[in-house]
């Protein structure tokens, strides 16, 4: 073996040593935070929702934010995820795989989260048992479990030869665990490959419409449907829920890719990043015009309602949340960042827009939740007002917590990375 060979060999070793022990503090520091917030969940759930700062008048509060957040952000990874796998857009294909488990890890999350803001949580089943098909909720509910099928099926069929090729291997937990999820599989064939990719295509084209009408779309409609709430109620809403998707799904595998990249010294694909992040801020710039004409028409009606309402996101106790979050973090700087001659050139600064893109998604989030819930549009009901406690805060960290634990072993064990283009070769 030469010197170089050598070299080069103990350069591997080194870098796999440090990302072990990356690896290993990353897991504890999740551990600690599930520990936590699994005390602040089982406070919650002997003492109830009286130990939150929820009311009569905010009943929808952090959690529910979190929930439309998370939900959101799977249906624009998959979403992301059918331009790969059905539009054959094979430029994007190495966060293909990724798009997919975290498209399916976050509807985890997100189900958790409106699990926690149920009053009786021992009753979440009863809303598959009871069916009333004149409720939202309940076809929700179904569109959900639909969904999180779709996305593990899709999964498997696109790590399946890789599965069969680590089980083969025998060596090891990772091969193990290939070994029952390829479910008894073991043709590696072109032509094997070839009806994996048309599955994978069909599974592709049915989740179009069950995650933008079923799955995010629906869960606008859930708001858009509370006549009570003017602000909310309006067709718009299940639109702008849409976008908003696919703009947060975008940012977040910028991000995830990125940084699982350079934890473990791997090269970035530049280009396959740029072209993400020029995605990213294609749908902001819809959402943003969406989002323009929704307070322009609030506006323009002059109904007092919808008028306290605004007043309150721009000028009363939630502004800071909407001009310094949502507009500056969440827009002003990420398309500098991506558009800047400056930066447009560098992962870390595409990096960076691609999470403030993601924190401007949950004030988006926090402000279509709390602001129209503060402002009582019945006569006589006092104002209140709402700022999620350490209950809220804690538990909500172990719920996210819990799916970056999750995501990670994911990472790690399966066969998520995508090296040589496969698209193509399955045409």
């Amino acid at each position: 073996m030469s010197q170089s060979a050598i070299l080069q060999q103990q350069h591997n070793e080194e870098s796999e040593t440090i990302t072990a022990k990356r690896f290993k503090r990353w897991m504890t520091a999740l551990v600690i935070s599930m520990i936590a917030g699994g005390g602040a969940i089982l406070y919650r759930a002997i003492e109830g929702l009286a130990v939150t700062n929820l009311s009569a008048f905010v009943p929808w509060g952090a959690w529910v934010a979190f929930y439309i957040f998370f939900v959101g952000l799977s249906a624009g990874a998959f979403l992301l995820s059918t331009l790969i796998f059905v539009f054959g857009m094979e430029q994007y294909e190495r966060v293909g795989r990724f798009a997919l488990f975290t498209a399916l890890i976050c509807m985890v999350v997100a189900l958790t989260f409106i699990l926690l803001d149920l009053g009786r949580m021992d009753r979440s089943f009863n809303a598959m048992t009871f069916w009333n098909v004149m409720s939202i909720l309940s076809w929700e509910v179904r569109f959900y479990l639909i969904y999180m099928v779709l996305l593990a099926t899709e999964l498997w069929f696109a790590m399946r030869i890789d599965l069969v090729k680590l089980a083969k291997e025998k060596l090891g937990f990772k091969s193990k665990l290939a070994n029952v999820i390829r479910l008894g599989s073991d043709d590696t064939s072109d032509l094997s490959a070839k009806k994996d990719h048309r599955w994978m295509k069909i599974l592709g084209i049915i989740g179009i419409p069950i995650a933008i009408i079923g799955v995010h779309g629906g869960t606008g409609t859930l708001f858009a449907a509370v006549a009570a709430q003017p602000y909310w109620n309006t067709p718009l809403f299940p639109i702008i829920f849409v976008v908003s998707a696919l703009v947060s799904g975008t940012a977040l595998l910028i991000a995830m890719y990125v940084i699982q990249r350079k934890v473990r010294g791997k090269t970035v694909d530049l280009t396959m990043i740029k072209g993400l992040a020029t995605l990213m801020i294609f749908f902001l710039v819809i959402d943003l015009t969406l989002e323009f004409y929704e307070f322009l028409v609030a506006g323009l009606s002059l109904k007092p309602e919808k008028m306290a309402v605004l007043d309150v996101m721009f000028t009363g106790p939630m502004s800071w949340s909407f001009w310094g979050v949502q507009l500056f973090l969440g827009a002003v700087v990420p398309i500098y960042l991506v558009f800047s001659k400056r930066t447009n050139q560098s992962v870390k600064a595409l990096t960076v827009a691609a999470i403030l893109v993601v924190i401007g998604i949950i004030g988006v989030r926090f402000n279509i939740v709390v602001p129209t819930q503060i402002v009582q549009s019945m006569k006589g009901l006092p104002q209140g007002f709402y700022f999620p406690n350490w209950v809220e805060w804690l538990s909500s960290i172990g719920v996210v917590a819990m799916g970056l634990f999750l995501y990670s072993l994911g990472a790690k064990f399966l066969p998520l990375e995508t090296e040589e283009g496969d698209v193509n070769s399955h045409e």
